[in-house]
Order: C-alpha cells, then sequence, then structure tokens
C-alpha cells in the first residue's frame, strides 16, 4: 500500500487515516533514518537540516495556499518544483531513495487546497518523529 494510501481512509469522502499523523509518520520517519545510514549505523544520507528545507518550503507554499486571492496554478507549480530540487538532492547524495520516494508520492497526491494542508501536517508529523531519530541536528 502507497503512502497516500495510508494517509487517507477514503480520499474520495476526504476522510483521513485517524492514525496518518502518529503511526505512519513515525514509521516512515525511522525508514527514512534507517536507509540514511551506513552499515555502521552512521548518518550519511537525509540529515535533518536537509529534510527540513523540503518541509519549509511546503508550509510557507500551504500558507500562501490559505490567503484569500492565492494563485494556486504558482503554488501547484512551486510545489511541483520542489520535486526537481528533491531529485537535485538524490543527485548528491544528500537524500536517500526512501525519501525522494515519499516527496514524489505526497506532491503528486495535491490536487486542491485541501491536499496541501494534509501533506503538510503530516510532514510536520513526520519532522517531529524524524527529530526523535536523529535529535543532535
Amino acid at each position: 500500500m502507497g503512502l497516500v494510501e495510508q494517509i487517507w481512509k477514503d480520499r474520495e469522502a476526504n476522510v483521513l487515516n485517524p492514525l496518518a499523523f502518529s503511526q505512519v509518520a513515525q514509521e516512515r520517519a525511522k525508514k527514512i533514518d534507517l536507509e540514511g545510514r551506513d552499515n555502521k549505523g552512521k548518518a550519511k544520507l537525509n540529515k535533518p537540516a536537509q529534510i527540513r528545507k523540503f518541509y519549509d518550503v511546503i508550509f510557507s507554499l500551504n500558507q500562501r495556499a490559505k490567503a484569500e486571492k492565492a494563485n494556486w496554478n504558482a503554488i501547484i507549480a512551486q510545489l511541483h518544483r520542489q520535486l526537481a530540487l528533491v531529485h537535485y538532492a538524490k543527485g548528491r547524495e544528500l537524500v536517500s531513495d526512501s525519501f525522494v520516494k515519499m516527496m514524489d508520492e505526497l506532491i503528486g497526491a495535491v490536487e486542491k487546497k485541501e491536499d496541501l494542508q494534509v501533506i503538510t501536517d503530516f510532514l510536520e508529523a513526520f519532522m517531529a518523529y524524524y527529530k526523535e531519530c536523529r535529535p543532535k541536528n
């Protein structure tokens, strides 16, 4: 089951999985943390500061989307621009495949402002659990 299917219990009815921001976010944070470590357990990829940059931009776009006269086309274009930057970070060996896949799925699921709010909320929960996995940065 994909991440988007885990977040929404019924996407058509806009019903969220009650565990999306707890269990699902925590499991994803642990997976991405483990994938970013070398065989000795040292953090190599997915450094919190790097991942936080992507969350900050998405949070900012979500705030802009809430404005009464928000230009949704510009916001969605900037959101999809983040995919290019995520893949660039992957090419520079800063983030792992799992992080790229998560971002691809989340951004690809955004069709309307409410979707952007949900992925922003999910990423906020993910970041909280990720900080637990990597507390020093």
